[in-house]
């Protein structure tokens, strides 16, 4: 196990000396290029805010900063090499700030969340920015003229074009806040929202996005890390960072089906990499209690928690369009995988969001016209040992233990994480599971799944 250290530094005026930790490896990454203009994909999500008149408190520009060093550590800090165990690393982030003091208030409560969602060891040490760089967020180049009380984040997924259809069905004029790395995601976010931005010519709705993301070698000796464990903390960050803009009391929407955001793991084997907690009630409870104690007026709500996959498409305030556009909407956790087969990166077809979506479109809008590398799961046997069949044989499995032991819903959705900030919803969250599961159990009736 190699512990790291992340040092974030603002530029050339960013000359804190900070005292080497033995037997840590560091790394020194710089965020400010040019004059004052923040990199790594930062600087161009405040200037998209200024070009509408907006302008975000440093306090939130601090924490998209903390969110892309975080980034940068778990997306270039591997597992395996650099743990003992495989899997859980121990990370130190040092980073500049406006109010040294603030943060210092909420670093066990980033702590938590961090080591909550990550299944690491994180520590977090704050210093004050140098003179100078007191204001980081660009004036704004224009008059305010768009300040809308919903922020919705959008992925490109099948979960958050929902959720912005129906706000936008709705009368609402959210402001849809993307991040992406790869040209697969930018692709489907730019298509999706094209889509929606024709559909509702009136809306006037801002789309902010983000490519925000660090070439491989930004830290020295480790190889990439493809878990993303973090990757919802720079998505909240960043609609954090437009919702303080809006200088507002603002919701900060997580379009989500229940199912995936209690994620409860289908077997004894989904535990690590392949369990994620982006969107676990618990997280999301701590992301207020953060918000609120840093002053940022943005509340998360992810009004699907409650809901299956399949019962948000069924529940869309425009099911003619939803039907005619899903097949745009990325779900698949490896899409680039299909250039394998000599395909154009496409949805896997196997992998578990693949599987819950095709369980949700056949269950919700009767019909899924989506190009699946795997198209057909009943043309014969799936080896259970291989990619194409470990996932449904696992949901399979998990499938069959809820039929034998139908009580046990109301313990397993509990295995991610405490649920105990809305106790009255338990009922809720045990339903959602069990229907998650039955619609999926559709989806898979009568495939056949076993080790070859």
């Amino acid at each position: 196990m190699r512990p790291h250290s992340v040092v974030c530094r603002l530029g050339d005026r960013d000359r804190t000396r900070i005292p080497p930790a033995t037997g840590t490896l560091r790394t020194e990454i710089s965020f400010i290029s040019g004059d004052r203009r923040l990199d790594f994909g930062l600087g161009q999500a405040l200037e998209q805010l200024a070009a509408v008149g907006l302008r975000p408190s440093e306090v939130a520009v601090d924490l998209a900063v903390l969110a892309a060093a975080l980034t940068a550590a778990d997306t270039r800090v591997n597992r395996h090499s650099e743990s003992q165990d495989g899997w859980t690393r121990q990370i130190a982030l040092e980073l500049p700030v406006s109010d040294p003091g603030l943060w210092a208030s909420v670093d066990s409560l980033l702590v938590q969340m961090l080591n909550f969602l990550t299944g690491d060891r994180w520590s977090l040490r704050f210093r004050a920015r140098a003179a100078g760089l007191k204001r980081l967020a660009p004036a704004p180049t224009r008059l305010a003229m768009y300040r809308p009380p919903d922020v919705c984040l959008f992925s490109g997924g099948l979960d958050s074009f929902i959720g912005a259809i129906d706000l936008l069905a709705a009368g609402r004029s959210p402001m849809l806040v993307s991040h992406y790395w790869d040209g697969v995601t930018s692709a489907h976010q730019t298509f999706c929202a094209d889509r929606i931005e024709k559909h509702y010519p009136k809306s006037g709705f801002m789309h902010l996005r983000a490519r925000v993301g660090f070439p491989t070698d930004v830290v020295a000796g480790s190889a990439v890390e493809n878990s993303l464990r973090g990757r919802s903390f720079l998505f909240f960050a960043l609609a954090a960072l437009a919702a303080d803009a809006i200088d507002d009391d603002v919701t900060i929407h997580v379009p989500e089906n229940g199912l995936i955001s209690l994620n409860v793991p289908l077997d004894p084997l989904r535990l690590g990499s392949l369990s994620t907690r982006t969107t676990h009630p618990f997280y999301m409870a701590r992301w207020n209690e953060l918000l609120a104690r840093l002053g940022i007026r943005a509340t998360l709500l992810n009004r699907y928690r409650h809901q299956t996959k399949g019962e948000m498409a069924r529940g869309c305030a425009d099911q003619a369009f939803l039907r005619k556009s899903a097949k745009e909407t990325m779900s698949c956790s490896s899409p680039a995988k299909a250039r394998w087969s000599g395909a154009p990166p496409q949805h896997c077809g196997h992998c578990v969001p693949c599987l819950i979506r095709r369980a949700a479109l056949q269950a919700g809008l009767g019909a899924d016209d989506t190009a699946y590398t795997l198209a057909n799961l009943h043309a014969g046997p799936l080896n259970s040992a291989k990619a194409q069949g470990e996932h449904v044989r696992s949901f399979q499995l998990a499938i069959t233990q809820l039929a034998a032991r139908p009580r046990s819903a109301r313990f397993r959705i509990h295995q991610p994480g405490p649920l105990n900030d809305a106790p009255a919803e338990l009922p809720a969250y045990e339903q959602v599971y069990v229907n998650g599961l039955h619609e999926v159990g559709a989806l898979l009736a009568g495939v056949v799944a076993r080790p070859f």
